[in-house]
């Protein structure tokens, strides 16, 4: 099994409240969370599937004994799905649980200074939900949206993850 373990770059000098973000892919976009979320980074390998999910639950995989639903963020964000040698599954500690979730790539760790996000434009509630964008920042020419991956995984949608798989 593939396994990536992360360095991250040092905070530039001088920058107030630096915190680090992992950056990953999804279709053309680049997203981030917080790394503190990231307990690890895998290679994409087709876990278990559990009848009856809902379609975003790929399915379950064993982790070191611990059995990990795996959701792909794609179908969560009505993506198309393909699966090549750049997939990969980030493992995370979310609301004191581990999940995996499939992304297309990672590409590395980033610090963000405060005043290097900027705040999510805001949506009318019937347009769709918004609240787990945390922010925006542009780096090297890129726009990123940075999530809150624990509001989005236990999300109103996203609770099925409890309710059927853990």
């Amino acid at each position: 099994m593939n396994q990536t373990t992360l360095h991250a770059p040092q905070a530039p000098d001088g920058a107030a409240e630096c915190r680090e973000f992992l950056i990953f892919r999804l279709g053309e976009e680049q997203y981030g969370i917080h790394i503190l979320k990231v307990q690890e980074i895998r290679g994409y390998e087709r876990p278990t599937t559990i009848a009856n999910a809902p379609p975003f639950i790929k399915g379950v995989m064993n982790l070191r004994g611990v059995i990990v639903p795996v959701l792909d963020l794609r179908v969560r964000f009505d993506l198309p799905v393909t699966y090549d040698e750049s997939t990969v599954v980030i493992v995370l500690t979310v609301a004191d649980r581990v999940v995996g979730v499939v992304v297309d790539a990672v590409s590395d760790v980033r610090p963000l200074a405060g005043g290097d996000i900027q705040p999510p434009p805001e949506f009318a509630d019937s347009v769709f939900d918004s609240s787990y964008i945390t922010g925006l920042a542009t780096v090297d020419d890129r726009m990123l949206i940075l999530l809150d991956i624990e509001k989005l995984i236990t999300g109103a949608d996203m609770t099925l993850v409890e309710e059927r798989v853990l």
